[in-house]
């Protein structure tokens, strides 16, 4: 076998297990998506959106609380975590590229964003509840935006080092000082991959479950005190899915069909951001 042959060969070889590959995947993908969907749809109602989550054994209900709960936290945790995260980010990218601390920093952030959730759950429960002897709602948005923190670090960073250095020059030849030249040139350049950074920020926090548990828990009932436990979609969902209760486990597969919908779509609205970005 000659040397051509033996790399036809193995060219083949390696793209017959990638295929294969992928089509495991997506055959696993295409199955839960597809089950979300049947189970979930069959739970869409309009009570869904008008009622509070059920009693055990009450037929009539729906998940106003929790979905409510879940846009409040979400959205407070995204407020507080993406102007920090985006502050670090230039700083990373534009004055700590080659420091010491910008390295230290990086590192830190780097093992931020691999902890696990449940971690930064139970950091918070210790910092935060054990403290305060209870739980509250301020306390999911911290873990939340501990999580929210550091991909938006690392996708501000990266999409500023992708801006040519001959944008930062012209700027400067201009007599511009290196904060305008941030906040008008370079960050103005790399806004789309920035939102896009903020967008799976978003996506990531939506469905995670585990640092709620240790930190907001959940609320029967209609709750807006950011001091007291609040309702959420994924404890929610956990709770009912958990149930001996029918009727509590429609509702968590509508829980689920709601928070995969909104994922997605977050994720097209990111990729549309990605992709404008790279033709500009």
């Amino acid at each position: 076998m000659n040397l051509l042959t033996r790399r036809k060969l193995t060219n083949k070889v390696a793209l017959t297990l990638s295929l294969s590959a992928m089509l495991f995947g997506l055959f696993w993908l295409a199955w839960i998506l597809w089950t979300v969907f049947e189970l979930g749809l069959s739970g869409l109602s309009l009570s869904l959106l008008t009622q509070m989550t059920p009693p055990p054994g009450d037929e009539v209900g729906g998940l106003s609380n929790a979905i409510v709960g879940s846009l409040i936290l979400v959205g407070l945790a995204t407020l507080i975590g993406t102007p920090v995260g985006i502050i670090a980010g230039i700083y990373l990218a534009e004055y700590g590229r080659f420091t010491v601390l910008g390295k230290l920093t990086r590192f830190i952030n780097d093992l931020l964003l691999s902890a696990p959730s449940i971690v930064i759950g139970l950091f918070v429960y210790a910092a935060v509840v054990a403290q305060t002897g209870k739980f509250s709602a301020w306390a999911g948005v911290i873990a939340l935006a501990l999580i929210v923190l550091p991909v938006v670090v690392r996708t501000t960073e990266n999409m500023l080092q992708l801006i040519p250095n001959t944008l930062r020059e012209a700027a400067f030849a201009l007599g511009a000082p290196k904060s305008v030249v941030i906040s008008k040139v370079t960050l103005r350049a790399a806004r789309s991959g920035v939102v896009t950074g903020v967008l799976l920020a978003v996506a990531r926090i939506a469905g995670e479950t585990a640092p709620l548990l240790f930190t907001a828990l959940s609320n029967q009932f209609w709750s807006l005190d950011m001091n007291e436990p609040m309702a959420n979609l994924p404890v929610t969902i956990f709770k009912f899915a958990m149930s001996p209760f029918s009727n509590w486990q429609q509702l968590a597969w509508a829980g689920v069909f709601l928070i995969t919908l909104g994922v997605l779509a977050l994720n097209v609205v990111a990729r549309v951001f990605l992709r404008a970005e790279k033709i500009n």
